[in-house]
């Protein structure tokens, strides 16, 4: 289900339940106020998930330390029941893509490559982030897929600015990501996120003519998320209807920030090293 009409790409989260098409929405400061508190849950709930995960944990005890959290800073999970998705947390391992859903069964090991991504709901906002978790110690190739992921991330959010276009972020994305030899998963995007966990626009992260080369205004809130796979580009759905993998068995990662855009540049709401 694609959210965004004809456009080519799907957002990253499980799809929104009702089209939205109020446009872009411009955040005003007290609006703007609440999202940092969102995003300020996500970022602690996500920075301690990365210090407590283990081998032998499972992805259920994840998502069960992660509802307790994001609940406990006075917040609901954004992604429970959203369009019917039954957990806290997407968590996938290694070849899984995006959208897993979290298992007794999936159990973490050491050398996986491990996506973690949560939202919050607080006072009538979203925030919205994730994270790819090397456990123990990765392969030289998986290390450098996730140090590639992450540096695409900040390339992207460094052309966010009053003034700039979301093809800026979307080329500097590609860019970044091809110079590592790795590709953009092209079917998942970016999107803008806010009173709804996805609002409009799509944000790509890659080149393409099917994407409304919106000019950025300051008070928008954007969801960042390259998606990158170490093989082939693209994926499959598992039966369960929403794990992706790719269709070669090779790694993926991605990483994703909520970003404020702003007259001089942007503000990471979902900045990690701040909490």
């Amino acid at each position: 289900m694609n959210i965004f009409g004809s456009l080519l790409a799907q957002p990253a989260k499980p799809p929104q339940a009702k089209k939205q098409r109020r446009g872009i929405e411009i955040k005003s400061a007290r609006e703007i106020e609440i999202m940092r508190q969102a995003a300020k849950i996500v970022a602690t709930t996500l920075k301690e998930i990365s210090q407590l995960v283990k081998p032998g944990m499972t992805t259920a005890d994840l998502d069960a330390y992660a509802e307790k959290r994001i609940r406990e800073m006075g917040a609901t999970p954004s992604f429970k029941g959203y369009h019917d998705f039954p957990a806290s947390i997407c968590a996938c391992i290694n070849n899984e893509v995006v959208h897993g859903i979290p298992s007794p069964r999936k159990v973490i090991r050491a050398g996986d490559v491990l996506k973690v991504d949560t939202g919050a709901y607080y006072q009538g906002f979203h925030g919205d982030s994730c994270i790819t978790i090397p456990v123990v110690e990765v392969t030289p190739e998986a290390a450098k897929l996730i140090h590639a992921a992450e540096a695409a991330l900040y390339k992207g959010i460094e052309q966010v600015k009053a003034g700039a276009y979301l093809l800026d972020i979307a080329g500097a994305i590609q860019d970044c990501v091809e110079s590592y030899g790795f590709c953009v998963v092209e079917e998942f995007t970016g999107h803008g996120v806010g009173r709804n966990l996805h609002e409009e626009p799509s944000v790509f992260n890659f080149r393409t003519r099917d994407m409304p080369n919106v000019k950025l205004r300051s008070g928008m809130t954007l969801a960042i998320e390259p998606i990158l796979n170490a093989g082939s580009k693209f994926t499959r759905t598992l039966a369960d209807k929403w794990t992706a993998v790719t269709v070669d068995n090779s790694l993926s990662a991605q990483f994703e920030h909520t970003v404020l855009v702003t007259d001089r540049g942007y503000e990471i709401l979902t900045d990690r090293s701040k909490v």
